[in-house]
């Protein structure tokens, strides 16, 4: 396969399983009947509301806004914390056992908390998606340099590095790859906190619209058209991160066809 073909297929085929999982939600519940969960059809009508009504880009850069923040702090602390954890054996010694009693707790259990402490604003859904997104991007930071090949040590100690010039010429370049993959991982995590926050602690965002279209007047439409904004929106949160692999610092980490 040309890498033309190959392109147009990667295009093709995940576009061609959409159509295909459209129209069958379509006829399945045209074949039902029933009236509670909406067609495709509805569903783009009922974004099509939104937009009229400006709500649309009103909830989903509410929704951004919080993750961006969020999500940005977590990387800000995460990955030097990783890193300082996986180099200094004795830091992470006596770090570890609280971030692992730490990491298991959903954040969904702290929104009393949060709301008790930041009240109804943008700073409780904030906190959330931090506590969500450091524990991963941590604890994938620390276990890239624990994983660091003890060749690529030696050699570069062979050559006289210093310790800093060790840590910014072989530890940041050898963890890159495994840093990204964390970093995808916990933007998935704090995409779905953003959600379940906004179902409680403010009054906007795509989680508000679906619990708020859910309880004045059943607009389920209004739901499902939420449900796939959010699924989009988090494609497109990943494809952004994935375009970080093609930088050369990071890319000799993957694997190639």
């Amino acid at each position: 396969m040309t890498a033309a073909a190959s392109r147009t297929h990667r295009v093709l085929a995940p576009i061609s399983l959409a159509g295909v999982l459209l129209l069958l939600w379509h006829l399945t519940v045209r074949l039902s009947g029933s009236d509670l969960l909406p067609t495709p059809i509805d569903v783009a009508k009922g974004i099509g509301e939104l937009a009229r009504h400006g709500l649309l880009a009103k909830y989903i850069v509410a929704s951004l806004f919080r993750v961006t923040w969020g999500f940005g702090l977590a990387v800000l602390v995460g990955v030097p914390l990783g890193l300082m954890l996986g180099w200094f054996r004795p830091v992470f010694s006596a770090v570890n056992p609280l971030i692992q009693i730490l990491r298991p707790i959903s954040p969904i259990a702290w929104i009393p908390l949060a709301i008790l402490w930041f009240g109804v604003t943008d700073a409780a859904p904030i906190f959330l998606i931090f506590l969500a997104s450091v524990f991963p991007i941590t604890v994938s930071a620390c276990a890239a340099v624990a994983n660091i090949q003890p060749v690529y040590i030696r050699a570069a100690r062979n050559f006289g590095l210093s310790r800093p010039q060790l840590f910014r010429r072989v530890i940041i370049p050898a963890t890159l790859p495994q840093i990204i993959t964390g970093l995808r991982i916990a933007l998935g995590i704090a995409w779905l906190v953003v959600v379940a926050a906004e179902m409680i602690a403010v009054n906007s965002g795509l989680g508000y619209l679906i619990i708020d279209a859910r309880n004045a007047g059943k607009r389920y439409d209004l739901v499902v058209a939420g449900m796939v904004l959010i699924g989009l929106i988090g494609l497109c949160l990943d494809l952004l991160v994935r375009r970080l692999e093609r930088f050369d610092e990071v890319r000799w980490g993957y694997a190639t066809t």
